[in-house]
């Protein structure tokens, strides 16, 4: 049964994550960050590159995706090198 104090135990870690993931938003690149509740942490191309949940790379799909917005990055080569290191089919100069 949830008690006044374990209530405000969940608010304040729920404010605290909720504070990370804006400002991991407001950073470039990051606007969805936050968005792919499903997919695993490895499958995350900003992960590496300091946008943690940014540029989801679990499918052929998202990869492609995160490689048309990595302009938007503030280190787009190191969104590339992540999503070729997943998806080295994607890479044109290993072709």
């Amino acid at each position: 049964m949830a008690t006044k104090d374990n209530l405000k135990e969940v608010q304040q870690k729920t404010s605290v994550a909720e504070q990370k993931e804006k400002m991991i938003q407001s950073r470039p690149g990051g606007s969805n960050a936050g968005d792919y509740p499903h997919v695993s942490d490895d499958n995350f191309a900003g992960n590496a590159c300091g946008l943690p949940g940014a540029y989801p790379i679990d499918s052929m799909e998202r990869a492609k995706s995160a490689l048309r917005l990595a302009h938007n990055a503030k280190d787009p080569e190191c969104i590339k090198r992540q999503v070729y290191r997943k998806w080295p089919s994607l890479n044109p100069d290993k072709k």
